[in-house]
């Protein structure tokens, strides 16, 4: 049940038993969805060549990556819990020019990110499984199985099972990614000296480590967290150090995802100078490899990883971004100047609306044309710049709303938040720019 909360995110009165004594490992749960939706396969690809290409040297960068993202997400918790207001509700605060930019990216990038969810998925099931098709037929029966099974399970279930099940295949990935780094033996010396902030002499190097610190875990889903937090009943400020712990959980399992994935890049790639390609199908390759070092089973086991990496993330953005649209809906429902609260969220009212179940149906059934006919390529240029944008806007509103009176004072920035948040901001700032010019433009037109 979930617990009541007034506008400013304080505890109720007279409910003591509402708030938690203390900080409790029992509590945790939406920090393990954040991490399982935010680590895709693109993540472990990227990783698994940052370490093929430069050893352990930028082992520094995935922690970094990880602390970046530990602020994002507890400044997006906090608002939530500070001010029992939602985070979209924030930005609606902040002028119509945020309303703009984020019903132009949930369309587009969604469109284009549910095609990309579900290829992602479909390509381990498909090695598993390689004669349940015919070959001719490639990924698409799976990808349209992944985003249907998704798409039931995320429509006729609350978040306390989505959360379960989540966890569940968390656990997977873990023991699959530790069980690998363990089996390839990493060189400990060379991964400590990978934590002093050392540049690779190779040319576009400081563009490499800034990607890596960027890709580490996360896009709009560090948004969501802040939901899943009010879908946990976490509505107040009786929650706020239960939610920074959760989020350090979640940060440091997405630590523990990364740098594994790096030792094997690094001792297993880097070392015989293997290459892989790159997007998903690198994990393939991979796959590849690992069979003729360590044989059948550990390939497998590996694919079953790759499969649970790339599951989570699909339910994880069916929930998440679905449960975000559905209060942006409800925000432009009710009477001016009437807050959408963080309750509301917690109820689970969200998860039975038509807005929810309709961003469903639209990360579903449009992207599976795209399966079959290929991705747009205006769109793909657009959903790459869209999606560049979109950490900087998360960082940059926060900067906003968490330094103004629309935060209680005590729960406002100190100079660590501000600093993480700034520097957040500014690293994405320069990725999006990069983003932008490379993108074929002269093609475009």
């Amino acid at each position: 049940m979930a617990e009541t909360t007034n506008s400013t995110g304080a505890p109720p009165p007279g409910k003591p038993e509402s708030v938690p004594r203390k900080s409790s490992w029992k509590y945790i749960g939406p920090g393990i969805v954040v991490a399982a939706t935010g680590v895709g396969a693109g993540d472990l690809v990227a990783t698994l060549v940052a370490g093929s290409s430069f050893g352990y040297t930028l082992l520094w960068a995935a922690v970094v990556g990880c602390l970046v993202k530990i602020s994002l997400a507890e400044a997006a918790g906090r608002w939530h819990l500070a001010t029992g207001r939602t985070l979209f509700d924030g930005w609606a605060s902040l002028g119509r020019w945020t309303t703009v930019f984020f019903v132009v990216y949930v369309v587009i990038w969604g469109f284009v990110y549910g095609a990309a969810a579900m290829s992602s998925s479909a390509l381990p099931l498909q090695a598993l499984f390689p004669d349940v098709f015919p070959a001719d037929w490639s990924i698409k029966p799976w990808g349209v199985l992944c985003g249907i099974v998704g798409l039931v399970f995320v429509w006729f279930n609350k978040y306390e099972v989505f959360e379960k099940v989540m966890t569940v295949l968390v656990g997977v990935m873990f023991v699959v990614t530790v069980y690998l780094a363990i089996r390839v033996t990493p060189n400990l010396g060379e991964a400590f000296a990978g934590l002093l902030p050392v540049l690779p002499d190779e040319k576009d190097s400081v563009l490499n480590t800034l990607g890596l610190i960027g890709g580490v875990g996360g896009t709009i889903t560090l948004a969501a967290y802040g939901y899943w937090v009010n879908a946990k009943g976490w509505t107040h400020t009786g929650w706020m150090k239960v939610m920074r712990l959760d989020n350090r959980v979640a940060y440091v399992t997405t630590g523990i995802f990364v740098v594994a994935m790096l030792f094997v890049g690094a001792e297993l790639l880097h070392s015989s100078g293997t290459a892989i390609s790159s997007g998903d199908k690198g994990l393939i390759d991979l796959t590849k490899v690992l069979e003729d070092e360590y044989g059948n089973a550990t390939a497998k086991l590996f694919l079953i990883g790759f499969f649970a990496t790339s599951f989570t993330s699909l339910i994880g953005v069916w929930h998440g971004v679905s449960l975000m649209f559905a209060d942006f809906v409800a925000r432009y429902r009710r009477a001016p100047g009437e807050a959408a609260t963080a309750e509301e969220v917690a109820t689970g009212r969200r998860e039975k609306s038509w807005a929810f179940r309709g961003y469903l149906l639209w990360l579903t059934f449009p992207p599976i044309v795209l399966l079959f006919q290929g991705q747009p390529f205006r769109l793909v240029i657009l959903y790459g710049v869209l999606g560049a944008a979109f950490m900087p806007f998360l960082a940059l509103t926060l900067v906003w709303l968490l330094n103004s009176g629309r935060t209680p004072r005590e729960w406002r920035n100190g100079r660590l938040s501000n600093a993480m948040l700034i520097l957040a901001g500014l690293l994405f700032v320069v990725l999006c720019g990069q983003q932008i010019w490379d993108q074929p433009w002269s093609e475009f037109f």
